[in-house]
């Protein structure tokens, strides 16, 4: 799978989220509800939540620390998924070589472009679609987490700050919060990568908007979850992916290369010049 075709894959999930939580129940949840998912799933994490926040000094600082409970306990998925992102980052310049070399587009030179590129994969030990396993994973979490503010009155009706969680952020800093640290997210993840096109740098800007635009229709509970979230992913990117390491060490790489390849031409001429001689 190409890297557009991942982020492809990826906006369509958060498509398909959000049309999921537009598609989804009102009804309040309690103890009585039943099904395998408002019952154990949804029901639980909003008790889990108001239990936090009867501890902890109210709503919102119990779907803060919720939040963050979620993100640490995602974190293993998170740190695979970036490794195998950091991976495919460095194929980059291969796979489009082997594109420039198998550019016409018959089925022969695309069946051996699709070879070739396996075998890069399988060298590498990267899974084109691994990378998208965490995201998966998200979606029903994130949509639990969206029921369970959404569905639960005593959420619904508290306060944090100057915002009643149930209504709309109303002057609308939430949703401003939550496209910013959506934007550095997206930047930073991008700003590591060895070559950029008019996708990524479209995706960068997309993203946050698409962010934004959705916020100011939710609760403020929802955009406080995402405001956290979010924040939480940048500095998850400084700390196992920061841009500013990888492209040091990728030019540290570079230079050394550059280095080896010099010594081997000097060695080559005095070789040369030697049998000359």
């Amino acid at each position: 799978m190409t890297k557009k075709r991942k982020k492809i894959l990826s906006l369509s999930a958060v498509m398909s989220l959000t049309l999921l939580l537009a598609a989804c129940s009102n009804a309040p949840v309690t103890k009585h509800s039943t099904g395998l998912w408002d019952h154990y799933i949804v029901y639980n994490f909003s008790q889990f939540i108001i239990w936090l926040s009867n501890h902890i000094g109210g709503y919102g600082m119990g779907i803060i620390v919720f939040t963050l409970i979620i993100r640490v306990l995602l974190l293993p998925l998170m740190f695979y998924q970036t490794k195998m992102m950091m991976k495919t980052q460095e194929l980059t310049p291969k796979l489009k070589a082997l594109q420039k070399k198998y550019s016409s587009r018959d089925r022969e030179s695309m069946l051996k472009m699709q070879e070739e590129s396996r075998k890069l994969y399988k060298e590498a030990g990267v899974n084109p679609m691994a990378s998208m396993l965490p995201l998966i994973i998200q979606l029903p979490i994130m949509w639990a987490l969206y029921q369970a503010i959404w569905r639960t009155p005593e959420l619904k009706q508290g306060t944090f700050l100057w915002m009643q969680l149930g209504h709309l952020d109303p002057y609308y800093v939430m949703p401003i919060l939550a496209a910013l640290f959506t934007f550095i997210s997206s930047w930073l993840s991008m700003a590591s990568m060895p070559e950029k096109n008019g996708m990524t740098t479209a995706m960068t800007w997309f993203m946050p908007v698409m962010v934004f635009v959705m916020a100011l229709g939710f609760s403020s509970a929802i955009t406080l979850y995402w405001v956290v979230s979010n924040a939480f992913q940048v500095v998850q990117t400084l700390l196992i992916q920061n841009p500013f390491k990888i492209r040091r060490e990728r030019e540290e790489k570079q230079r050394a290369e550059r280095h080896r390849k010099r010594k081997l031409e000097k060695a080559k001429r005095r070789a040369y010049q030697s049998r000359r001689k």
